[in-house]
């Protein structure tokens, strides 16, 4: 019995080693990945690294690398949970394997109110910490205009919104 548990693990082993894509499948594979020295800067994450990882889709790989590429930072997992709109207890295996090379522990108290800009009234939007009136009404008039955000990515480029106001913002929005 070890001799194929074993065999086992040096086939997975050697699959992930050879294959710059392989995308791993479970937690277990993760910890194999990561006993094996691969990890991922989040902050420099492409959309093949984000696919690499259990349960991502192309949307949510693409999603969290255009964030980053518009200059938002992620500083940990709570960070990618709120730009995916996801519980962060179902990332947490991906600690694993994921740096966050911005990290800082003073900056995790945040409030998880979240609000969907799609159905928001001015006054609802105006309880979201950092936003004022001007980008509240510019929110409304957006969505009246030019439909509904699909997403947070969406949201950002119709509005024009830089990436440091963003990596406020996506804790407090849901899609």
């Amino acid at each position: 019995m070890p001799f194929s548990f074993n065999s086992r693990l040096q086939k997975l082993q050697n699959q992930i080693l050879s294959n710059p894509y392989y995308r791993l499948q479970t937690v277990e594979e993760l910890a194999v990945a990561a006993q094996l020295g691969i990890r991922i800067d989040a902050n420099q994450a492409t959309v093949d690294d984000w696919l690499r990882l259990p349960g991502f889709s192309i949307h949510q790989a693409r999603t969290l690398a255009e964030l980053s590429r518009s200059g938002v930072k992620y500083y940990c997992i709570e960070d990618i949970a709120a730009a995916l709109s996801i519980s962060p207890a179902r990332l947490e295996a991906l600690k694993l394997i994921l740096d966050f090379s911005y990290y800082n522990e003073d900056e995790l108290e945040i409030s998880t109110k979240q609000i969907n800009p799609n159905t928001a009234t001015i006054e609802a939007l105006l309880k979201v910490p950092f936003i004022e009136l001007a980008l509240a009404e510019a929110v409304v008039k957006n969505r009246l205009e030019g439909g509904l955000y699909r997403d947070i990515v969406d949201f950002q480029r119709r509005l024009n919104l830089p990436g440091d106001v963003l990596a406020q913002l996506m804790y407090y929005l849901k899609f």
